[in-house]
This record gives C-alpha cells, sequence and structure tokens, in this order.
C-alpha cells in the first residue's frame, strides 16, 4: 500500500498498490510517511484464515479504553492507539460491551487521526450493559441495530469483522446460527463488514456453530484458552485450519492472571489456579522477572496468526512491542521453562469453562443476587 497524496479520507478505505508494499516487504496496510518503517519491518504479519487480511502477529485489544481493568486517562489511551499502529499493530478489536460503549467511543476518537488503510478492525454484537436481564441480546433486530451504534461510535462506514460475543451465554445454539449470524449476513451484504466471527470462551462450542452454521463463519476468537495455564486452543487448530477459519488469540496473560499485579477481583479462576499463578508471580520477582513479558512471550510463540493484547498505558504498550524484538535473555527462557514445569504443567489446563454461565443463568432466574464473576 503506497500513498501518493496526504488528502485521503481517513476514515475510508482508498483505491491503493499495495504490489509497491509487497516489492519492499511490507504489509498491504503499510501507509508511507505515517508508520514507523524500522517497526513495520520488525512485526512478523499472518494471514487470517481465508480472509484477506494480513494481521501483525500481535494486535491491540481496546478493552482496556472502556476502563476495564482500572480507571483509565482517555488522552493516555488516545496516544496508545497511535503508538501501536504507527509502529507495526494493524489489527483492532473492540467491542459495545467494554466500558458499555466507552471503548468504542474512545477508539473512534483516536481513528480520527489515523489513516483508514493503515488498519483492520472488529467490533461485537450480542454483550451490552451490565444490568443481568440486558447483558446479552443475540436476535436479529438487536443485532443490526448494534451494527449501526457500533459504527456511530467508531466514526465509520464499515468494519473489516463483525463478531457475536460470548456466543456461550445465548439460551441455546439454534439463535447464534438460525437468527444472530444470517443478521450479521445481511449486514455484511449491507457493506457494514466484510468478514463475520463468533467469539466465546468454549472451544468445542466455537467448532460446533462452525460445524453447523450455514453461514461461513470466517474467523473465531477465544481468551485464555492459549496461555501458560491453558493453552487448549492449540488442539483446536488443525481443526479451523482445515475449515479455513481465522483464529484470535486472546488475554496472554489471562485477564492479570499471569501478571505481577495479579488478576482483578472478578476473575473467575478456580482457587488453585489462582494460587499457582500467583507463586509464579512471586518467583518471578525473586528473580527480577517481569512474570508478563514471559507470559507474552509464550504466546508469541505459539502457531497463531494474531495474539491480542489490551493496555490504556503508553508505558505497557512500548513494553509489549518490545517483547516483539527484544528476544528473552537465556535467564528469562530458562525462568520460564521453570515456571512451565513447577507451576502450569501441574495443572493440565484446568479452566472456569462453564462457571460464568452457570452464574448468570442462577442471577437471571433469581436463584442468585450477585456474583463476583460476571463483570
Amino acid at each position: 500500500m503506497y500513498y501518493t497524496t496526504p488528502t485521503v479520507d481517513k476514515r475510508s478505505p482508498v483505491l491503493q498498490d499495495t504490489r509497491h508494499n509487497m516489492d519492499k516487504g511490507l504489509p498491504a496496510t503499510f501507509h508511507n510517511g505515517f508508520h514507523n518503517e524500522e517497526s513495520v519491518r520488525k512485526m512478523r504479519y499472518n494471514r487470517l484464515g481465508k480472509t484477506d487480511m494480513e494481521v501483525s502477529s500481535l494486535s491491540y485489544g481496546a478493552a482496556a479504553l472502556g476502563s476495564v481493568f482500572r480507571d483509565t486517562d482517555d488522552a493516555e489511551g488516545l496516544s496508545v492507539v497511535e503508538y501501536v499502529i504507527k509502529n507495526g499493530v494493524n489489527y483492532i478489536d473492540v467491542a459495545p460491551w467494554y466500558g458499555h460503549g466507552k471503548a468504542e467511543k474512545v477508539l473512534g476518537r483516536a481513528l480520527q487521526n489515523i489513516p483508514r488503510s493503515s488498519y483492520f478492525i472488529s467490533t461485537k454484537v450480542g454483550r451490552y450493559l451490565p444490568d443481568i436481564d440486558q447483558m446479552f441480546d443475540f436476535r436479529a433486530e438487536r443485532t443490526i441495530r448494534s451494527v449501526d451504534e457500533s459504527l456511530t461510535r467508531l466514526g465509520l462506514d464499515k468494519v473489516d469483522l463483525i463478531q457475536i460475543h460470548d456466543i456461550e451465554f445465548a439460551d441455546n445454539t439454534d439463535i447464534i446460527i438460525n437468527e444472530t449470524l444470517p443478521a450479521l449476513q445481511k449486514v455484511k451484504e449491507s457493506g457494514k463488514a466484510r468478514y463475520i466471527g463468533i467469539t466465546g470462551y468454549p472451544l468445542n462450542l466455537l467448532k460446533e456453530v462452525v460445524e453447523k452454521s450455514v453461514v461461513k463463519v470466517d474467523t473465531i476468537l477465544s481468551y485464555c484458552r492459549a496461555c501458560m495455564h491453558d493453552n487448549s486452543l492449540l488442539d483446536y487448530l488443525p481443526y479451523f485450519h482445515e475449515k479455513g477459519v481465522g483464529v484470535i488469540n486472546a488475554s496472554p496473560v489471562s485477564m492479570g492472571l499471569l501478571t505481577d499485579r495479579g488478576p482483578p477481583d472478578w476473575h473467575p479462576a478456580p482457587e488453585n489456579v489462582r494460587c499457582n499463578c500467583a507463586k509464579a508471580s512471586a518467583y518471578c520477582k525473586e528473580l527480577g522477572m517481569d512474570f508478563s513479558r514471559l507470559a507474552l512471550s509464550y504466546s508469541l510463540d505459539l502457531p497463531l496468526a494474531t495474539t491480542l493484547f489490551s493496555s490504556a498505558s503508553l508505558t505497557n504498550a512500548k513494553k509489549n512491542l518490545d517483547s516483539l524484538v527484544v528476544p528473552l535473555t537465556d535467564i528469562e527462557s530458562n525462568t520460564k521453562e521453570e515456571i512451565m514445569k513447577r507451576y502450569m504443567a501441574p495443572l493440565k489446563n484446568q479452566n472456569w469453562e462453564g462457571l460464568e454461565v452457570e452464574d448468570y443463568r442462577a442471577i437471571l432466574s433469581g436463584e442468585k443476587t450477585t456474583s463476583t464473576i460476571l463483570a
């Protein structure tokens, strides 16, 4: 992609000569005069399934812009978005659920100053508000309306990928297959999205929907399933690759479990998983190691098209991008191996599948009044 004029509409894709960039060993999303070419050359890019998107191996999840993990400064968040894209990240993921619209709004402000053709962007439908009876809505009418709301907040006329958010919370898979996915097909046909994806925590459910859907599912996104304490996503890669489905990995630090700070109170991990991760964190601190750097390295070494990280901190964003080009020292590598052997392998990919859904159903039915894991 090569731009001969700086006066293109920054919110709309433009025609471009992608061959020019390919000849120079640069991705099609490279924008001469905008990007840091040296950083872009250091980034790895991979084809996402059978889409036309060559995405950065490390991509940006905008959830943090919605103050999901901590109170954040919007001005710093704007700087984070610009920094990561200028330095090679070309895939951004967001959703109306993150900050209940805030993340999309902040991201939309950031994108005003960034060439539209320098990034691929996805948002989601299906998960919305914190009130338990308004949290999920997978009906076709709400789905189509949600896309328009997201486009307004983002200041865009289309997204590259539209995804169904956390499909395990639907009453059953029938509504996903017979109502939500066909609605997204209409969105695609209208030109408001180019590809369709599904997201969720249970890997077998993602596979089931791909198998049953008459609407083509282009991508799946799962989180905390290709990280140090649970790498079970790898077992499903052959199936998704065979089907031509792109695989997006989210949260290499497992929503805070694999960090020095530790997880938020609402984290759904069972106690022994929390305990082993805390021990691994303490072990890193004793050795002066950055636990999250080791965790990110672990996920980036897996055979995945892209892994999402989320941060509204410019310092942390720079640290994450540096991890791509600054290899682990021998001591760090040895520490990572020791952590895997001592703390992670004994967990045998234990996870929290089903716990959040069970909690949601219990609150919805009135059997419970509060939740510690439905954040």
